[in-house]
């Protein structure tokens, strides 16, 4: 698995501890040896691990957790740290989002220390099974 890759299949780990619920993935996602902090999408800035954790918990426990799935996912990695762009849909609703990821230098493993999601201006293109692959 390229560096890429991983980083990719981190972004999808935490889309589907959101997704599930699962609140011991989301605490296992997020770095434990960086600063942390997460902007929700109508919120004030979040900072520290206990208060981001404590703000998925709330929304986790909310009762009616959005179906959300990512869209498009862009990793871009500079040294130890990895962002991923992508779109989040919530129904029919598109957020844009920054996820940023760093390499925890005992696990070498990509840990989750940003989030940020707002509006987005546009949705994204979602191909259906009838879009053409292309081989570019």
């Amino acid at each position: 698995m390229t560096d890429h890759d991983a980083l990719v299949f981190a972004n999808e780990a935490f889309y589907a501890a959101f997704r599930d619920g699962d609140m011991s993935a989301m605490e296992e996602l997020w770095a434990t040896d960086t600063p942390v902090f997460c902007i929700h999408p109508g919120w004030n800035p979040l900072f520290g691990r206990d208060q981001v954790l404590h703000s998925w918990r709330r929304i986790m426990r909310g009762g009616s957790r959005p179906e959300i799935i990512c869209h498009d996912p862009k990793p871009h990695i500079v040294e130890n740290v990895g962002t991923v762009i992508c779109f989040e849909q919530i129904g029919a609703d598109f957020l844009v989002a920054t996820n940023m990821f760093v390499r925890q230098s005992k696990s070498n493993i990509w840990r989750l220390f940003h989030h940020h999601a707002g509006p987005a201006a546009s949705p994204p293109e979602i191909p259906t099974p009838d879009t053409p692959v292309s081989m570019n």
